[in-house]
């Protein structure tokens, strides 16, 4: 393992990522939270943890910073529904079959995955386009099906995971100061 290569790969990424698509992001979640529209999250694996982590930070720093109640809920978190989904139906409804619970037009659905290809991401989207929710993808790789799919994307050019991650993880932060510099 050479760190400063790896921290090279994630500075070279980093500086490659469209700006446009991170400000776009910010537009669209703002815009939701101010229409008091639910923000909702998933993903898979550490993808999981980073919508989840999402949903942590923006919930409890937006609340505290302005008072406002921020409406976000990671559809990751819930084990016993994501298990019954997956043992009752498949695992590619996981997220599907919770978001046609409890999404409404309006709300913003906003899928973080290394690949953009996991079909439980793609199956989410689709049920989002469905019930008229915008979509967010936040994506590495080549962007996979999900960049085509998604009504905004945020994509992090790299074939490593772990940079990928890494780089979602630093767009959760920035967002979460965009929402708190109110």
């Amino acid at each position: 393992m050479n760190i400063t290569k790896y921290f090279q790969d994630l500075n070279d990424t980093l500086s490659s990522i469209d700006l446009n698509n991170i400000e776009n992001a910010i537009s669209i979640i703002k815009d939701k939270v101010e229409d008091n529209k639910k923000i909702i999250t998933c993903g898979n694996g550490g993808s999981a943890y980073a919508a989840s982590h999402y949903i942590t930070d923006w919930n409890k720093s937006y609340n505290l910073k302005t008072g406002k109640k921020f409406k976000g809920l990671s559809l990751c978190d819930n084990y016993g529904l994501v298990t019954a989904y997956a043992n009752d139906t498949s695992y590619e409804n996981v997220f599907s079959g919770q978001l046609e619970n409890i999404g409404e037009v309006g709300d913003l659905l906003i899928v973080v995955s290394g690949s953009g290809n996991s079909k439980n991401i793609i199956n989410a989207l689709k049920t989002a386009k469905k019930l008229s929710i915008k979509t967010l993808s936040v994506i590495g790789y080549d962007g996979g099906e999900c960049i085509n799919i998604s009504d905004y994307f945020v994509h992090i050019p790299s074939f490593d995971m772990q940079i990928c991650e890494d780089a979602h993880l630093i767009l959760g932060h920035i967002i979460m100061k965009a929402l708190c510099s109110c």
